[in-house]
């Protein structure tokens, strides 16, 4: 569940009673006993609902106090884990994030802060029973993973999403430590990968295990540890592998683990004979409940066939680490009837997209990843015509991430005309700056169809040539946007502004290399406060700018990151942020705090 660094005032209970119908009337807050209230509010799932409760009266604010098991923080430095351990003494679960998002992109650099130790010592002393940790875009030293081991014995579910400071060796203490360990889960982080050792660690009698996930590690794991371990765990639901398990390797698992309902495969290399292939179909056949694939790296046409029987169930598939081709990918998916999800590399191109259109009617998130961002050159990718051919026949698709080399306005038009419902739309056009290919005329108008027509929209990605006609139409239109990210676009200030006065739910606003200044920085003094983050980085911001935002909004915190040999009175990479815990205390010398 969120905590808002930020609550607002607490409202008079006849505020949340009058705006129930008569019939309905909830008799005063206080005519409740804690304990049914505890137990009532126990039932609450979103993080927003039990927000919103907090704020009835006090009864509730400390009724939901006590009963809160899990708390999100979308900002490690939005508030201290003292003021969390203060706010609510029974948490047993925490989700974390620290870097901003661009840091994805290598724009923040390293050692910039967002260390989870601080966290784990105050955590140890409030929280004995912890049972979760969720952390994303945090430093994570291998001394905190063994802390985090020994601390907590009740430790059920680990999850590391994009983190960067440790190694195998910190992994390798969750695995000796952790005796009632249900999930591992390691993604995509900046870690050092010395060997695949700790999955020998887990105790012989360890079976407790539900999800295990080291797709993104490197080092080759002893395999007959592997296999024991998935056949002692008889309530593994979750199993990715890395690379390094082969197509019979893979059959083994399956053979022992059935019932998984989740599976990241490993590579395709292998040379199998017909009687092989045949049998690791049989295999995958058998898994009745999987309705997620992941991995496939290096699959070539002779093993999608062996995939076959078990794509009837699929409901997500993701192909991003495969570099398949359109007419390979659309047999497989005349199988995939199910689908609701599905991630692939734009080797598939307009002809593979056309087959997702064909085969998958009840789609609802298609995220298309470039297979080589770097050559724009390529003679492969999706184009307009792709995109375009899945609107058609993918009428619920209300997710997308979609980067290509070209893209026209009336494209996009088409596009949310056949899909009104989309809530996330990210188009990436690959080359900064670039216009409509067939008038030449800016992408204005492509994305205020998308705002004026989506009106359900709640985060949106723009690119290509854009003036600050588009901004306008979002600050008009995007009514229920939270997430905007910029980059490369806009001419003036004025951008910015509409933006920020015209969007009233906008919570993280992310703007790279555009020539928005102060005064569109400052526009926002209004709204800061009620938006979780906001990015610029290579923008026109200056260092006066910063001070005066921080001055006139003392809640926020106003980071500025100074690049090596930069101007002194340049901002070059500008973080605010709302906090109750100040200015953060492990600020790195590159980092100017206002």
């Amino acid at each position: 569940m969120e905590m808002d660094p930020c609550p607002k005032r607490l409202k008079n209970s006849t505020d949340a009673d009058n705006s129930l119908p008569e019939s309905t009337q909830l008799p005063p807050p206080s005519a409740f006993p804690d304990e049914v209230l505890e137990k009532v509010l126990s039932f609450l799932e979103s993080h927003k609902d039990r927000n919103s409760a907090s704020l009835v009266c006090k009864d509730w604010y400390h009724a939901e106090r006590w009963s809160r098991t899990k708390v999100f923080i979308g900002n490690c430095y939005s508030v201290s884990p003292e003021i969390v351990a203060r706010r609510f003494p029974k948490i047993k679960s925490l989700t974390l994030k620290g870097k901003p998002r661009f840091s994805d992109f290598n724009l923040v650099p390293q050692n910039w802060g967002a260390d989870i130790h601080d966290w784990l010592v105050v955590f140890a002393r409030a929280y004995p029973l912890l049972e979760e940790l969720r952390l994303k875009r945090m430093t994570v030293s291998d001394e905190s993973l063994e802390f985090l081991a020994t601390s907590f014995h009740s430790f059920k579910a680990l999850s590391l999403l994009s983190c960067d400071g440790f190694s195998t060796d910190g992994i390798e203490a969750i695995a000796t430590h952790c005796k009632n360990l249900t999930e591992l889960d390691i993604q995509e982080n900046g870690m050092d990968d010395y060997s695949g050792s700790w999955l020998s660690c887990f105790p012989e009698d360890f079976t407790s295990l539900e999800i295990l996930n080291f797709a993104s590690l490197n080092s080759e794991v002893s395999f007959d540890a592997l296999e024991k371990l998935v056949g002692r765990c008889k309530s593994l639901r979750v199993l990715k592998v890395n690379k390094n398990i082969n197509p019979l390797q893979l059959q083994c698992l399956l053979m022992r683990a059935p019932q998984l309902v989740e599976l990241g495969s490993g590579s395709f290399l292998q040379d199998l004979t017909p009687r092989d292939l045949s049998e690791l179909a049989d295999v995958f056949g058998k898994c009745k409940n999987l309705n997620t694939l992941s991995g496939l790296w290096e699959v070539t046409s002779i093993f999608l066939p062996v995939l076959y029987p078990a794509c009837a169930n699929l409901t997500f598939l993701n192909l991003s680490y495969a570099t398949i081709r359109s007419s390979e990918f659309a047999k497989l998916l005349e199988h995939c009837p199910s689908l609701r999800r599905l991630w692939v590399l734009d080797t598939v191109e307009d002809k593979g997209l056309e087959a997702v259109g064909h085969s998958c009617p009840l789609l609802e998130e298609l995220r298309v990843f470039p297979a080589d961002p770097f050559d724009l050159d390529i003679a492969y990718g999706v184009t307009e015509k792709g995109f375009i051919a899945v609107s058609l026949g993918c009428r619920k698709l209300h997710y997308v991430l979609y980067f290509c080399r070209q893209m026209t306005n009336a494209a996009v038009a088409t596009v949310v005309q056949n899909c009104p419902d989309f809530t996330h739309f990210r188009l990436c056009i690959m080359n900064p700056g670039q216009p409509d290919y067939l008038t030449n005329e800016p992408m204005d108008e492509a994305f205020g169809a998308v705002v004026k027509t989506c009106k359900k929209l709640q985060r949106l990605a723009v690119s290509g040539l854009l003036t600050d006609l588009t901004f306008e139409y979002i600050g008009q239109y995007a009514k229920k946007l939270e997430t905007l990210s910029v980059a490369f676009a806009g001419r003036t200030d004025w951008g910015m502004t509409c933006v920020l006065e015209g969007c009233p739910k906008l919570r993280k606003l992310e703007i790279r290399d555009c020539p928005f200044g102060n005064a569109a920085l400052l526009s926002g003094l209004e709204k800061y406060e009620s938006m979780r983050s906001l990015w610029m980085s290579a923008c026109n911001v200056t260092m006066n700018g910063c001070r005066y935002l921080a001055k006139q909004r003392p809640m926020l915190n106003v980071e500025v990151i100074k690049e090596e040999g930069s101007d002194d009175c340049a901002a070059d990479k500008v973080y605010v942020y709302r906090s109750v815990a100040g200015r953060r205390r492990d600020a790195p010398s590159f980092v100017l705090t206002f």
